[in-house]
């Protein structure tokens, strides 16, 4: 448990001497909310069913911390440790490779709660945020869609041979979904073509879950995104159980 928390602190101070990964996981989040908070205000629309838009964007904006976290943070990051050595030299000293691991995903977990978290405060503060969910479903549907997501980011890390294929593969991934998910453009303005499309990206499910449990839905009116969320993490596990390298 010690080594753990002391390498936790550590991964966590890299996290944050790193401007590119705590900009879009902090404070990018923060300008998307004040710039169309701006523009649209949170009065409640009949065309949100009665909540405002920022009420819908903070869901959704949390799904785009997950994915960034996920596909983009974690990949990266467990990339550019391999190439330079760091895994191999981590593996070489008394620590568990389960307690390395851990600490990564640990450290990347918190920073996505801590974004989801100065998401929900600036909210609140200054746009008045309606919440008519149970905070115990919501927390438990942000920590399946971060694992998920984490499990899809140790695919890649572990396939791809370089950080730089693996920032761009990244990248490839996480731009579509970002945008045709509902994660930044709300799902209600897209085309109805787009909309069905998007139901095979991984991230529509995580909007789609996190908004449900916003307005006060309950876990049977979304077994679809919990089955797809669930099968990706155990299909995600297995598959970088099987092609993570230390070197």
């Amino acid at each position: 448990m010690r080594g753990i928390l002391k390498l936790s602190l550590t991964e966590m101070k890299l996290f944050l001497r790193e401007p590119m990964a705590a900009f879009f996981t902090l404070v990018f989040p923060l300008m998307m909310l004040f710039l169309f908070g701006s523009i649209y205000g949170n009065k409640p629309s009949a065309f949100f069913g009665g909540y405002g838009s920022v009420d819908m964007s903070v869901p959704a904006y949390t799904a785009m911390i997950i994915a960034t976290s996920g596909l983009l943070g974690l990949t990266i990051s467990i990339a550019t440790y391999r190439e330079k050595g760091i895994l191999r030299r981590l593996k070489a000293t008394p620590l568990y490779p389960q307690t390395i691991l851990t600490a990564q995903v640990s450290v990347i977990f918190l920073m996505t709660a801590l974004g989801m978290a100065l998401l929900i405060i600036a909210a609140k503060i200054v746009y008045n945020l309606k919440f008519d969910g149970n905070p115990l479903n919501v927390f438990l549907a942000f920590v399946l869609s971060s694992m998920s997501f984490f499990s899809l980011g140790f695919i890649l890390s572990g396939l791809l041979p370089t950080a730089r294929s693996a920032q761009v593969v990244a990248m490839v991934l996480f731009y579509p979904m970002l945008f045709l998910s509902g994660a930044t453009i709300p799902r209600e303005v897209l085309p109805e073509t787009i909309q069905n499309y998007a139901q095979f990206l991984p991230l529509t499910h995580v909007v789609n879950l996190l908004r449900g449990f916003w307005i006060g839905n309950g876990w049977a009116e979304h077994l679809k995104e919990v089955a797809v969320l669930s099968g990706m993490l155990i299909f995600g596990v297995a598959i970088s159980a099987r092609t993570f390298r230390w070197e």
